[in-house]
């Protein structure tokens, strides 16, 4: 499909005249085409839920998630890999964001670089690409050069291939295993896919890297249990996480996670099950460190 012919790039009716419209007004039309958002989002939750499911087998067998795109899609995909790092505890190559042109293009376009399927191949090479690996494919307008040849480079590998799209029918949906195909329609600023299709692709990737996350073993009850407190805003919430899922005061709960060297799980599982560190530790092993299946057996 040509690229003026897409529902990304068509004229949004309603906001033909924003231009002239007041403030107030202008808002309002932009908030009104954002209430479209989520039901966009809603009508590709089985394909949401089939990406996590294959995503958290490959990660639990000890693949990474990498997401590739261009451009806003290409930076959504470096935000979500960066702050999973400090939210769930996980290592930094176990959640790579690569996007068309490198680093610098989080910052400043780098002309044609999204044209090149062949340089997403390569970067992807270059991370040693292997079958345990989920691969993640943004474009907004479903189109991309770059993220199409990485799709099909990640295929021929064997790594599980899932595409994020705003297009029905997207091309990058083509080549992938799973394709998530939210219409969010057309931009209040014609083409300006930051807006709409941006967001929706935000929502969808968080969800997923929530979904894998839970299906880790990283959150007990609702909360996150692998944070990592590594400023005093992050040793606060966890001390406050731990002392409201085990009845403790605050501090108790911040005497226990300092014996469980600032690991907020085994903390929980300390408190709850009343057990030493060493005792803790070797359940959450057992249970390959999920705190929920180690607190069954005290129930």
């Amino acid at each position: 499909m040509s690229l003026e012919n897409l529902t990304t790039e068509q004229r949004n009716h309603n906001s033909m005249h924003i231009d002239t419209m007041s403030t107030l007004e202008m808002v309002k039309t932009i908030n009104e085409e954002n209430e479209r958002i989520a039901a966009a989002v809603e009508s590709q939750n089985e394909a949401i839920a089939r990406a996590i499911d294959i995503g958290s087998k490959r990660y639990h067998d000890g693949g990474r998630l990498i997401y590739i795109g261009a451009g806003t899609s290409g930076r959504l995909g470096v935000l979500d890999a960066v702050e999973l790092v400090p939210t769930y505890g996980i290592k930094p190559e176990r959640a790579v964001g690569l996007i068309a042109g490198g680093k610098g293009a989080m910052y400043l376009a780098v002309e044609g670089a999204e044209d090149d399927p062949e340089l997403a191949a390569k970067d992807l090479k270059n991370l040693n690409l292997t079958e345990k690996d989920t691969v993640l494919g943004l474009a907004a307008s479903g189109r991309t050069p770059y993220v199409i040849g990485g799709l099909d480079y990640a295929k021929k590998v064997g790594a599980a291939t899932i595409a994020i799209a705003c297009v029905k029918n997207s091309l990058i949906g083509q080549h992938a295993e799973v394709a998530i195909e939210a219409v969010t329609g057309p931009e209040v600023i014609t083409g300006s896919t930051r807006m709409k299709a941006g967001t929706a692709q935000k929502m969808i990737l968080n969800t997923i890297s929530t979904g894998i996350m839970i299906r880790q073993g990283k959150v007990y009850q609702n909360v996150m249990i692998d944070v990592l407190p590594t400023n005093e805003k992050l040793v606060a919430r966890a001390i406050r996480i731990i002392s409201t899922v085990t009845d403790v005061s605050p501090e108790q709960a911040k005497a226990v996670l300092e014996k469980a060297d600032k690991n907020v799980g085994l903390a929980i599982v300390m408190a709850k099950a009343n057990l030493n560190r060493d005792q803790a530790s070797d359940l959450l092993k057992k249970h390959q460190n999920n705190v929920s299946d180690v607190l069954k057996e005290f129930e």
